[in-house]
């Protein structure tokens, strides 16, 4: 009987330590399985973080895509149109070289810059001069002709590097058409004032309107002009 009582009392005792020990290996098993990430947060992540990266691509992709354009754009726009305008002055002389059975590009567009000099030489001589006065008669008689002539005068004679008293002799700002608001002209001449309090000198500056050969003239107080570090073909450009 005293066999009986100490073995039942040794398997509850043996019980007691057995239990605990699974409760907490079961403990730690949940607590294991809480700390994981589930697969969804770990596959969300993993999106959010690609879409950052395509992003960020897409933006140094563009911004250089555009410096790119902004470097080349004025480099092709000027080989652009000075191979249109080789190409259109090549073809004044070109026709007549293939005539005579010479095929060289360039060829009309280096006779053509040639012959351009020439005139200038014979133009710049009496004789020159005098085949020109002739020519200016004829042109001013004709009806609507005259006047492109005029205009198209006005311009060559405003940056002819021996410009005359008619031509625009220097680049001029001045306050126009209010106080505060600036216009950009050429000064054509200078004439002087006479008045009660003594002479003024005022300056005759052209403002274009609409196009270099439409304006307006003002006379201006010398002291009032501005004049910038310009020179005449520059402030046609500008």
């Amino acid at each position: 009987m005293m066999g009986v009582v100490m073995g039942n009392s040794t398997r509850e005792r043996y019980r007691k330590l057995v239990i605990p020990v699974a409760d907490s290996v079961d403990h730690d098993d949940d607590s294991s399985s809480s700390s994981k990430p589930s697969p969804s947060a770990s596959c969300s992540h993993y999106h959010s973080g690609r879409e950052t990266f395509y992003k960020v691509v897409r933006s140094w992709a563009s911004k250089k895509f555009l410096t790119g354009c902004v470097i080349l754009l004025p480099i092709a726009t000027t080989f652009y149109i000075t191979w249109w305008f080789i190409h259109l002055v090549d073809g004044f002389f070109s026709p007549i070289y293939e005539q005579l059975g010479i095929e060289i590009f360039g060829l009309g567009f280096v006779t053509s810059i040639t012959f351009i000099f020439l005139v200038g030489v014979f133009m710049s001589s009496w004789l020159g001069t005098s085949v020109l006065s002739l020519g200016k008669w004829f042109i001013k008689h004709m009806p609507f002709v005259h006047h492109i002539y005029n205009a198209s005068k006005q311009i060559s004679a405003a940056i002819s590097p021996d410009q005359n008293t008619h031509a625009f002799k220097e680049v001029a700002i001045i306050r126009h058409p209010r106080i505060g608001e600036y216009a950009f002209g050429f000064i054509t001449s200078f004439v002087t004032l006479q008045t009660y309090s003594g002479q003024e000198e005022l300056c005759c500056v052209y403002i274009p309107t609409n196009h270099l050969y439409i304006g307006d003239v003002f006379l201006v107080n010398s002291n009032d002009v501005i004049r910038p570090n310009l020179s005449v073909g520059e402030g046609i450009g500008k």
